[in-house]
């Protein structure tokens, strides 16, 4: 077991090289339960395959909603410690995505609290100059200055997420970021169905006006 935490460690220190990548989806054929229970008997190493599940969507559900990439890698990397020690009180009656969504968004909410601020936005990295640095634009690209707008639409929208009340915040960053089925964000916010979908179309609603005008 101490061999997985180590590559659990491991693997988070080297978080900022894998973000972007594609989740490599399921490695084994094994259920999230599954594998679970086969942790719990001695198989430590296949942590890496939940590790492998679930990295992308936890880290990009709370980008959005801690607001900064540095304390959203190290959230993220708290948490599959959490989720690694705590595996023994996983009930397998229930979703494993549920139970990893919510252990996340707690550590989420308790980093939030430490910090004592309210979320800066996400921005662009700054040259020497001080100018604003837009990213490498790859070869092939017929129209730069539609790119120029995507990205100034993708800070436009972050930065009104950061703004939206945390129930709506979250509820987004879930939905959009996480991926999450509606029916499992019910089931983890102990909601009716209906409910949450008529909270999530207030919720975009909400993004809409504090979007700039004619941006969407």
């Amino acid at each position: 077991m101490r061999r997985a935490e180590e590559s659990v460690k491991a693997r988070g220190n080297d978080l900022a090289r894998v973000w972007h990548d594609r989740a490599v989806g399921t490695l084994d054929g094994s259920s999230d339960a599954e594998l679970v229970e086969r942790i719990l008997r001695g198989e430590g190493e296949l942590f890496d395959l939940l590790f492998d599940r679930y990295r992308v969507r936890l880290h990009r559900y709370l980008l959005r909603y801690v607001g900064d990439p540095e304390d959203a890698r190290d959230v993220t990397q708290e948490v599959f410690l959490k989720l690694w020690g705590a595996l023994d009180s996983f009930d397998p009656r229930y979703r494993f995505s549920t139970w990893a969504f919510r252990i996340a968004g707690n550590a989420g909410i308790d980093h939030i609290r430490r910090r004592k601020v309210r979320p800066a936005p996400i921005s662009l990295p700054v040259d020497e100059d001080g100018e604003t640095r837009q990213p490498d634009l790859p070869d092939g690209r017929p129209d730069p200055l539609a790119t120029l707008e995507s990205h100034r639409l993708t800070r436009e929208i972050d930065a009104a997420i950061l703004r939206l009340p945390d129930d709506y915040r979250e509820l987004l960053s879930l939905r959009h970021y996480g991926e999450m089925p509606y029916e499992e964000i019910a089931e983890l916010k102990g909601m009716p169905l209906g409910t949450v979908k008529n909270k999530l179309f207030r919720a975009r609603q909400a993004l809409r006006d504090l979007l700039p005008k004619g941006i969407v």
